[in-house]
């Protein structure tokens, strides 16, 4: 491991509540695949099982910034406990209603009420991280980008494992491990009391949440427009395997893609860099786009493993200083919820994504399909570019209110 993140994992406490942050959010793969597995096997209809996982996504949408806003304002052990309970046994009654056959419609409450109690846990350690290393940007930067190394791996396991689980032990097996690695990693997470970030009240006179932040309101919609990348991806690479009669090595390509946001992620934290927060990430915007086109252009299966490897490597660069300007331009009170905005608004995207490049699929075929992403990609680059100057003077003022 290179030196900035053996220094990393060094700081007292960083490795357990580390460990239990990978267990607790390994669910964030999982679940989706695993409601998809489960409600299709019983129900023999994809339809239902697609709407009730995009009732989970919503519900979970809706719930996640919440919970993440009163874990700032009464501690993350206090919430985080509770919601974890109420999130197992939501999934538990989902799980039993699926199997004993009930009506269809009773799987949609259930979901919403997993969905509102899921929490955005990668938001949650990214909030100890600057807590701990809260005097030390640099360090930070490297901790910021070692959690999208995490995250990476967790999306390439996560879809094999609950794959594995419920083709080959039982249908419910998936979301059944998913919701039990959400449990035990929240249970351990709670028990790192050290390290957790000590509840900060709402100051008097401050109202609403951390959407009364401009920043928060440019970078949230190029979130949701990078989840669109992320879902229409997923859609577009098993479609383009399976019209090149090599649907078994769908996983392999989007190994690929996950593989070079990884492996860009460890180079970028191990850098010192200069250049501001907000100009690296539209940097990263302007990179991404472009690394989006060549999958456009390229027609052979095998050349198009190369193709997303390398147009990979411009996702870590984007999403680091994305979380990056987050951290620095939202109030200490509001840390938790804004990271959890963002990465929630990733959820949505994937989920709007997935659909529209679906739609594209059928109508235009798989190939086709990859002007999805370019075309979201494109969207995110205009609206960082559209609130650059926001972007720019918030990250100076909050700079030299720091300093």
């Amino acid at each position: 491991m290179p030196g900035p993140y053996r220094e990393l994992l060094s700081v007292p406490g960083a490795r357990p509540f580390v460990a239990a942050g990978f267990v607790g959010r390994m669910s964030m793969s999982m679940v989706g695949i695993g409601i998809v597995l489960l409600v299709s096997a019983v129900t023999g209809s994809y339809g239902i099982a697609g709407s009730v996982t995009a009732t989970l996504s919503l519900s979970y949408a809706v719930g996640a910034p919440l919970s993440a806003r009163y874990a700032d304002r009464y501690g993350q052990r206090r919430v985080l406990l509770p919601l974890v309970l109420a999130n197992t046994a939501s999934f538990t009654v989902l799980i039993a209603f699926a199997l004993a056959g009930m009506p269809a419609w009773t799987l949609f409450p259930a979901a919403a009420a997993a969905g509102l109690t899921q929490v955005s846990l990668g938001a949650w350690v990214r909030a100890r991280w600057s807590h701990l290393l809260r005097d030390s940007p640099t360090r930070l930067h490297t901790a910021f980008s070692f959690e999208s190394v995490v995250d990476e791996s967790i999306f390439v396991t996560g879809p094999l494992v609950v794959t594995a689980l419920a083709t080959g032990v039982h249908p419910a097996a998936g979301i059944g491990a998913a919701a039990a690695c959400t449990l035990v990693g929240c249970l351990a997470f709670a028990a790192q009391r050290g390290t957790e970030p000590p509840p900060r009240p709402r100051l008097p006179g401050v109202r609403g949440g951390v959407f009364r932040n401009p920043g928060v309101v440019v970078i949230t919609p190029v979130f949701l427009a990078l989840g669109m990348v992320f879902g229409a991806i997923d859609v577009s690479g098993v479609a383009f395997a399976q019209e090149k009669g090599h649907k078994a090595l769908a996983g392999v390509l989007l190994g690929c893609y996950a593989l070079g946001s990884g492996a860009a992620a460890l180079w970028y934290g191990a850098r010192r860099w200069r250049r501001p927060l907000a100009r690296r990430f539209l940097v990263g915007l302007g990179l991404l786009t472009a690394g989006l086109v060549p999958p456009v252009l390229v027609g052979n299966l095998w050349l198009m493993m190369a193709v997303v490897f390398f147009s990979g490597l411009a996702i870590s660069p984007t999403i680091i200083p994305g979380y990056g300007l987050v951290e620095r331009l939202v109030p200490q009170h509001q840390l938790t919820e804004g990271l959890a905005l963002v990465s929630t608004s990733v959820g949505v995207g994937v989920a709007a994504g997935s659909s529209l490049s679906g739609r594209v699929v059928d109508a235009y075929g798989g190939h086709a399909a990859f002007l999805v992403p370019l075309g979201s990609a494109v969207a995110a680059a205009l609206i960082g570019l559209a609130g650059s100057r926001a972007l720019s003077k918030r990250e100076l003022s909050s700079r030299s209110i720091a300093e």
